[in-house]
């Protein structure tokens, strides 16, 4: 569509200049003395012959016209466009920062009751700018006289305490605040395994443990991160000796 209106415009365009010169010719003669042809052309105004100057009004309207519907097209599409470009950009961004909002780090916290049965590795000695680490492997209680293995990761700064000098006791209960960080889930093995092949660290057991042979466990224990600004309290509440088992004597059958 635009070759054609193009097309047109230099049709029209040329017919008219065509009809420009001719007037031109006649209006200053044969002359071509270019002061008598500035002084013709100062005292005539130019003007286009009759015949061909309602065709040039209406090939430049046309011309203007059809122009301008070319414009309007395209502004058309072109706000089209940009409301379009402008509408995705908003949903993107939106849906951009419900996915921030929904994987943001950490995520919700919650308060969990603990018990240290060993420590698998710990920063030694702790850094003096930076945060250090304490992993554990603890029992979280799950419900009431009911625990099960985790794995704890503590980080405390330089000027906070341990995890483990607020009491390294199987007797002691610590209330934290922690959340579920699934990417570092390990076992026994991964947590005790170091940088040196074939070289296993053994796990320093608290005390009152009542069991010492996790080392052979090859279940993935849950992770869960808490920090030194995130701990609540701690309570002592030993755990009740195993009952003894009693030996019933056999009645003396006769």
């Amino acid at each position: 569509m635009v070759t054609r209106v193009g097309s047109y415009i230099r049709c029209r365009l040329t017919r008219t200049r065509n009809a420009t010169e001719k007037f031109e010719n006649r209006l200053l003669g044969p002359t071509k003395n270019p002061a008598t042809q500035q002084s013709a052309l100062s005292i005539q105004p130019l003007r286009l012959p009759t015949h061909e100057a309602p065709q040039a009004r209406l090939c430049f309207a046309r011309a203007a016209k059809t122009a301008q519907i070319i414009m309007n097209a395209r502004m058309k599409n072109w706000t089209r466009v940009t409301l379009f470009l402008a509408a995705t950009c908003i949903w993107s961004s939106g849906r951009h920062a419900e996915g921030q909002l929904r994987w943001a780090y950490p995520p919700k916290k919650a308060p969990i009751r603990v018990r240290l049965v060993a420590v698998a590795l710990a920063d030694h000695p702790r850094s003096s700018f930076f945060s250090s680490q304490e992993v554990f492997v603890a029992e979280r209680e799950i419900a009431h006289e009911e625990w099960g293995l985790i794995k704890l990761v503590f980080t405390f700064l330089p000027y906070q305490p341990r995890l483990s000098e607020s009491g390294f006791d199987y007797s002691m209960v610590h209330e934290v605040s922690a959340w579920r960080h699934p990417d570092c889930d390990e076992t026994v093995e991964q947590l005790t395994k170091r940088s040196l092949p074939d070289r296993n660290e053994p796990l320093i057991y608290s005390r009152n443990v009542p069991r010492k042979d996790l080392d052979r466990k090859r279940i993935p224990l849950r992770c869960y991160e808490t920090n030194a600004d995130d701990y609540i309290k701690a309570s002592f509440e030993p755990i009740a000796p195993p009952p003894k088992p009693v030996l019933k004597s056999r009645a003396n059958p006769k």
